[in-house]
């Protein structure tokens, strides 16, 4: 079918190049950047997709010129149909219940000034594609600046259906953005944005699918943050026993759930310099453990880390917005579930967390029985964590030394969300006493032992 079009549209371009004695067909290369803007909405037992893309998109396609370089209306109007089934209609793939939908019906095409604002709303862009004033064939508009809109229908079983979507318009340029807005059947509007291509979609996701999809976020993302590794590293170290680590990590998780849930509602500040002074104090934080662990391993004295679980909250506090700057772009993918989408991404954080702990510390109990001795070995790997982390906030540093930062424009940015900031603290310090007070009880069996041995 493609083989097919793409001959018609040759056979078209040449016919309308022999017509044109006076005209010109312009040929393009691939565009450096499309925004491809989209509505998609189950009616009944169809779904209408409404889609927006630069006419210089169309890929292969010659569009007949008249004059310096405006677009032949009149002729380019002949090759709308099969440009917009075979770039999108046959591009795109939408799905019912993971079933893939046939080919859609083009119900309208048309071409579009860049100054129509029709695809603010869905309502606005349906009345523009369908009923429309089309352009007059008069219209002076450079080529590269015209805009193609199309409506496409799909046949579907029923609207309540669970609907995804593959955008395949990744080959329209260098660089491709989808902006897709999906109108449920209740009114309700879920947006994206996706870059390139992003795979099959859920457009509405149930809280099941939204919660699965971030445990597996959350599982990944702490696999692959080298910081959040190392600070895990530095925790670790002193404490190689469950129980002991037990109050640390839960300090740790509690904390950054606070943050992470608080930057997500809105209630962290939103100014340019506030990433890199959180990834700084990230780098920090490592640099504080690492130091402490060599300061106690070489002092021989153990008092200050049997603290660690308050320094692991506190510090918690700055690595849940460092979670949240990752988090932000998937955030769109939870549909109506952003509380359970959040909480399902801390679940991954965590259960990642749990892994990293089982390999660090049966590792590290064959490295210090059988390699180094304990103290030796739990100052050089500190060292070596400290070395690594003195770089990393070096450079973050002097990324965050580019912005005018001043402690009143620190203070104002944070007494933006106080009241919501102090009781979300407060929870979450209770919460995390009383799981220190509860874990640090040790086992029946451990205490019946020190008695007996007493």
């Amino acid at each position: 079918m493609r083989d097919r079009r793409k001959m018609l549209l040759a056979v078209g371009t040449l016919a309308l190049l022999l017509a044109g004695a006076t005209g010109g067909v312009q040929a393009h290369d691939i565009p450096n950047d499309v925004t491809v803007r989209a509505f998609v909405k189950p009616e009944g037992d169809r779904l209408r997709m409404l889609v927006r893309v630069p006419l210089e998109a169309m890929l292969d396609i010659n569009f007949p010129l008249r004059g310096p370089g405006y677009l032949d209306i009149e002729g380019a109007e002949q090759l709308l149909p099969d440009a917009a089934m075979l770039w999108l209609g046959q591009e795109i793939e939408l799905y019912e219940d993971g079933v893939r939908l046939p080919e859609p019906t083009l119900s309208a095409v048309r071409l579009s000034l860049p100054s129509n604002r029709a695809f603010n709303t869905y309502e606005d862009a349906l009345a523009h594609v369908t009923t429309g004033e089309r352009l007059p064939p008069t219209t002076q508009i450079i080529w590269r600046q015209a805009l193609l809109d199309v409506l496409l229908d799909y046949d579907t079983t029923s609207a309540e259906s669970a609907f995804s979507i593959r955008p395949g318009v990744e080959r329209l340029g260098l660089r491709v953005i989808s902006v897709i807005r999906f109108i449920t059947p209740a009114g309700a509007e879920r947006a994206f944005e996706l870059r390139g291509d992003p795979g099959v979609v859920t457009l509405d996701p149930r809280w099941h699918q939204a919660a699965w999809n971030f445990v597996v976020s959350g599982f990944e993302h702490i696999l692959d943050g080298l910081d959040h590794l190392l600070f895990l590293l530095c925790l670790v170290i002193p404490f190689r026993r469950f129980w002991a680590l037990v109050p640390i990590v839960t300090g740790f998780t509690v904390a950054h759930s606070v943050t992470l849930i608080a930057s997500a509602y809105d209630m962290a500040p939103n100014t340019l310099w506030f990433p890199p002074l959180v990834e700084t104090l990230i780098a920090l934080s490592i640099v504080y453990m690492a130091f402490e662990n060599i300061v106690a391993a070489g002092s021989g004295d153990a008092t200050r880390i049997r603290r660690r679980w308050v320094v692991a909250f506190g510090f918690g506090l700055v690595h849940g917005f460092g979670f949240s700057f990752a988090l932000r772009e998937t955030l769109q993918f939870a549909g109506s579930h952003l509380l359970t989408s959040l909480l399902s991404f801390n679940v991954g954080v965590e259960l990642g967390q749990l892994l990293v702990i089982a390999l660090c510390v049966p590792a590290l109990e064959l490295l210090f029985r059988y390699g180094v001795n304990e103290r030796m070995g739990t100052i050089l790997i500190s060292a070596l964590v400290a070395h690594t982390s003195l770089h990393w906030m070096a450079e973050r540093y002097e990324t965050l030394s580019q912005y005018p930062l001043t402690w009143a424009a620190i203070a104002s940015a944070l007494l933006d969300g106080i009241i919501p900031w102090l009781i979300l603290f407060m929870l979450a310090a209770a919460t995390a006493w009383y799981g220190f007070k509860y874990w640090r009880q040790p086992p029946a069996e451990e205490v019946a032992a020190e008695q007996r041995t007493g």
